[in-house]
């Protein structure tokens, strides 16, 4: 019996969700992990400049109120980030009782903060110790927006719905336990719209094994769905549609699932990463999911809309393509996976590589590979391996970050500060090479608005934009 049916347990949708969906949100908003559709790339006419460095085209940073590795997302000309503080940062005598989580708003063109809200942690949390939670820390899940509301999941401390004011909504739990390597969680909430129904979806998979809807107004339970394989993912799902219907999909140790966004229910499932551990989040293009991100190298392109067992219906190619942590990019027939130091270029249609080109950080801490393998700093010989030694320094050779598209060009984010600019063909032209000095480095993937930049440190925000603007 295939693995799927024996860990999926379904749960009925509620009949009926409360509250109103959200107003239609700006063209420019980047609204989740990798943008409002899940790819990572931003349409805007308007692209970000091409080189900066200290003192050049940095428009302004902030200081965060603590540390972290989650993603910047842009709302109604606001940027709003997660953090924690108090525990796990590298001080003297911290006790996990005074772990803290915070959620910042920022003037998206001025940097000024706006408002910040702090959270007392439920413990106890995983420890702030190797392997794991020290390449990561607490703060690890980029916050999600409707255009009215921002979501912000806090792991065992659960998700916290907040207006773009500040002011706090409601909160609901989604467990408190922990996966047997005690590594913390990761995934990233999203947004599911349909008519007048907002549900905002979080993968619990090291709380619960479970993923959970909840109505993005009121806080209720949607549904929930548990299932085994739930355990060692730490991707984020998206939205696909395909067959005149949207797709919930998720990559999950050793397969790729579909379900039913308005019910959680399974509609079919592939094969996928063959991995103990799925970090990488899959993407969907003109209904096609790519699942990258095991270290063995196996890859998959499914088409989604189909039902139950699709390996031998819908499954477009499976491929060797080393990855650990970034997810794909899908851009004009091609697929671009950045590893171990190494830009990738794979023809989309058939999964065949057809470019290479190693990106050399300027800069010892990086330790760049060339061969594609597992990033610097995990450790190899554990399950999954989620990293090293703790502090800064090992996140400064963690390549958790997923390049962004924008006009053309691949902006692809080195964790030692180094950011590459790479025009996005198969050719795959080094166009710039920039630096920002900053000793927490840079494990967030960027976010893009309105011709802007958005780099996350582990402690300081960036906005880099042309200095002419």
């Amino acid at each position: 019996m295939p693995r799927v049916h024996r860990a999926v347990v379904q749960a009925a949708a509620v009949a009926a969700f409360c509250g109103a969906g959200a107003s239609l949100s700006h063209a420019e908003d980047w609204k989740r992990f990798l943008g409002s559709e899940g790819n990572s790339t931003s349409t805007e006419q308007e692209a970000p400049p091409i080189r900066w460095d200290d003192q050049t085209n940095v428009r302004w940073k902030a200081e965060l109120p603590g540390d972290g590795v989650s993603s910047p997302i842009v709302v109604d000309d606001k940027v709003f980030v997660t953090s924690y503080s108090g525990y796990g940062t590298g001080g003297e005598n911290e006790e996990m009782e005074d772990l803290k989580r915070h959620l910042t708003c920022y003037d998206a063109a001025s940097g000024e903060q706006l408002w910040s809200k702090t959270v007392d942690a439920v413990l106890p949390e995983d420890p702030y110790r190797p392997p794991g939670v020290t390449a990561h820390g607490y703060a690890s899940h980029t916050p999600a927006s409707d255009g009215q509301r921002v979501f912000a999941f806090f792991g065992k401390t659960g998700i916290i719905a907040f207006d773009l004011q500040g002011n706090e909504l409601w909160r609901q739990s989604v467990g408190t336990g922990s996966g047997p390597e005690r590594w913390g969680s990761a995934a990233s909430p999203i947004v599911y719209q349909s008519g007048d129904q907002t549900m905002v979806i979080v993968t619990a998979s090291e709380e619960s094994e479970s993923m959970f809807a909840f109505d993005a107004a009121t806080g209720k339970q949607a549904w929930k769905t548990e299932a085994g394989d739930f355990q060692g993912t730490w991707s984020t799902p998206t939205l696909v549609k395909a067959d005149g219907r949207t797709d919930l999909v998720i990559s999950v140790p050793g397969e790729v699932w579909g379900l039913n966004p308005e019910s959680g229910k399974l509609r079919w499932y592939s094969r996928g990463v063959t991995d103990s551990t799925a970090s990488a989040s899959a993407v969907g293009v003109d209904g096609v999911v790519y699942a990258v991100g095991g270290r063995s190298g196996d890859a998959v392109a499914v088409r989604a809309g189909g039902k139950g067992d699709v390996n031998d219906s819908q499954v477009v190619w499976d491929a060797k393509i080393p990855g650990r942590f970034a997810s794909p990019i899908v851009h004009q027939g091609h697929l671009y996976v950045f590893s171990g130091g190494v830009l990738s270029c794979y023809d989309a249609q058939s999964g065949d590589r057809v470019g290479q080109k190693r990106l050399d950080a300027s800069r010892a801490d990086g330790g760049a590979q060339a061969d594609g393998g597992s990033p610097p700093g995990e450790d190899r010989g554990r399950r999954g391996g989620r990293g090293g030694g703790g502090g800064f320094g090992d996140r400064r050779s963690m390549e958790y970050a997923t390049p962004v598209l924008a006009g053309g060009n691949l902006y692809v984010v080195h964790p030692g500060g180094d950011f590459f600019v790479v025009r996005a063909t198969p050719e795959m032209e080094l166009l710039a090479t920039n630096h920002l000095t900053d000793p927490t480095g840079f494990s967030a993937s960027p976010a893009v608005s309105q011709g802007r930049l958005y780099l996350r440190s582990g402690k300081t925000l960036y906005c880099v934009a042309d200095s002419g603007e």
